[in-house]
């Protein structure tokens, strides 16, 4: 089945026409979110082939977020707060939010924890408000070092996979973004200078064709697009022409079959950044991953583990991205508000 078929997706004002769908996608969260509570370990972690992934665990804390559940309340209260703490009390003194183990360099990790914290901040209790600031004041100042490192003129901007990297990636520069810009709501000093910066490295990725690529005009795919155009949504951008023609060449390609290389990236930036776009692009992009993602969750609530580079993150990756995807237009997280 095309990804473009017809099918579900939460109400919105920019499709009343899908509001009839809520109450599957409402049910299909719950059982991921049930499945994820199920396979947190002891120390607050989740499972994980790579244990102790600090990066895993920040997208499992985010996804019972996006559905509204707050930390110390209600079901899954205890399970946010532990893997708030397991984020926590893994820290380097350099101000790296990295568990154990990492993957693809320690700058994924530490930017998704970044972006958790930042979500998470003042929804919690006084003590850990007070280590969450501290926590978030020490990453923001390694995240900010890390873009200046001395780069060449392509790359100058951007953020890779270590603090020190001399080059820079779509996908990390993605993540570096969105923490940015939720700090910067939250009233941290993130200089307007270093999010201009990042947008002309992001820039610097654009190819002829609306597309976006890697490390540089070249390749296109859909994950690498999908977080340009989420960069340039939240970054003051809104529906310009570069925005609207990413968001055009998302439509012009669908994805065909349920998985594939880089397949939850791909689902859960195209959908942040098709929401944030609105309107018939919107309306075109979330029947069809609805569709599909509905279709292919297991039986425990759960997505299959990705392919390729996705496959060490496992099923609560995959879980976690596929629940943060279907309920963007919940809005419940501040990273998702138009």
């Amino acid at each position: 089945m095309l990804f473009c078929a017809g099918g579900p997706a939460r109400a919105d004002e920019a499709a009343p026409e899908l509001a009839r769908y809520d109450a599957v996608i409402d049910k299909s969260v719950d059982r991921a979110l049930a499945y994820l509570a199920g396979k947190q370990l002891k120390d607050g972690s989740f499972e994980c082939p790579m244990r102790g992934n600090s990066g895993v665990t920040g997208l499992c804390v985010m996804a019972f977020l996006a559905k509204g559940n707050t930390p110390g309340r209600g079901p899954y209260g205890e399970a946010i707060n532990r893997g708030l703490d397991f984020v926590l009390a893994n820290q380097k003194g350099n101000g790296l939010l990295v568990g154990p183990t990492v993957s693809h360099g320690p700058m994924y990790s530490h930017l998704i924890c970044t972006l958790m914290l930042s979500e998470v901040s003042g929804m919690v209790d006084p003590a850990r408000q007070k280590r969450i600031d501290a926590a978030l004041a020490k990453a923001l100042k390694l995240t900010l070092a890390a873009q200046r490192v001395g780069k060449g003129p392509i790359h100058q901007g951007g953020w890779r996979y270590q603090d020190t990297s001399v080059d820079s990636d779509m996908s990390v520069t993605g993540w570096a973004l969105m923490g940015l810009r939720s700090c910067r709501n939250n009233g941290a000093p993130v200089p307007a200078q270093a999010v201009e910066e990042a947008l002309k490295f992001v820039m610097n990725c654009r190819c002829s064709d609306g597309g976006f690529g890697y490390t540089g005009p070249a390749e296109p795919l859909l994950a690498r697009t999908g977080t340009a155009l989420l960069c340039l949504e939240l970054c003051g951008r809104h529906g310009d022409k570069s925005a609207a023609a990413a968001g055009d060449w998302i439509l012009a390609n669908l994805p065909k079959r349920f998985g594939g290389t880089n397949f939850y990236y791909g689902i859960y930036y195209c959908t942040q950044g098709m929401f944030q776009l609105g309107g018939d692009y919107w309306g075109r992009w979330a029947a069809g991953m609805y569709d599909m993602m509905l279709k292919n969750q297991q039986a425990d609530g759960s997505w299959p583990a990705g392919e390729s580079a996705e496959t060490p993150a496992g099923a609560c990756y995959s879980t976690a991205m596929g629940v943060l995807a279907m309920s963007v237009s919940y809005r419940q997280l501040p990273i998702y508000q138009r």
